[in-house]
């Protein structure tokens, strides 16, 4: 069986992010079939519409060309003052541009966690806008609120909530299925 490469995006670029700890339990939580690669997109640099009319910069480049050969992108972020961290919507502002942008038709599947209670539900909401305007096929369900996740990771990283464990495994186990569905629409168009 062929391993499916699944790019992960953290919406915060702080090494000891919740999001990151979460991403990497993603990864710990795919099926055997899936390898997940955390991109560093952190040179990427602010949108500026003077330097795309140079061409786009290098780390700009370099992070589209990487989404475009994953088989599906994980995005786990979270939520600034109600809404998309800057920082990722920079990103996601400079991948965009240009008719052969690489989320168009890319499964995508999101992720938050906060150390409120809501887990990060807004920025989810904000989010999946920006990527259906991109056209990228975002995975319905199951949607991962990880509320109080501050009390749910160790420092080091691991997981201490079973609950959370079982819930991001099935999201991943969907992502899987939801590849499958994605190609099978794109085949038969």
């Amino acid at each position: 069986m062929q391993t499916l490469d699944i790019l992960g995006i953290c919406g915060s670029l702080r090494a000891a992010s919740i999001n990151r700890m979460a991403l990497t339990l993603a990864g710990d939580s795919m099926p055997a079939q899936m390898k997940l690669d955390i991109a560093d997109w952190s040179s990427v640099p602010p949108f500026n519409a003077d330097v795309l009319a140079q061409g786009l910069p290098e780390p700009v480049r370099v992070i589209r060309e990487r989404i475009r050969r994953a088989d599906a992108v994980l995005i786990a972020t979270p939520e600034y003052n109600f809404s998309i961290p800057g920082m990722l919507k920079n990103l996601l502002d400079w991948v965009s541009r240009g008719d052969d942008q690489p989320f168009a038709f890319k499964p995508v599947a999101i992720l938050s966690a906060a150390p409120g209670p809501v887990g990060g539900a807004r920025v989810q909401y904000d989010l999946r806008k920006v990527m259906l305007f991109m056209n990228a096929m975002v995975l319905a369900k199951p949607e991962i609120f990880i509320g109080m996740a501050g009390a749910k990771f160790t420092p080091q990283g691991e997981c201490t909530d079973a609950a959370t464990r079982e819930f991001v495994g099935k999201q991943m186990h969907a992502l899987a299925g939801w590849i499958a569905q994605v190609r099978a629409m794109a085949q038969s168009a």
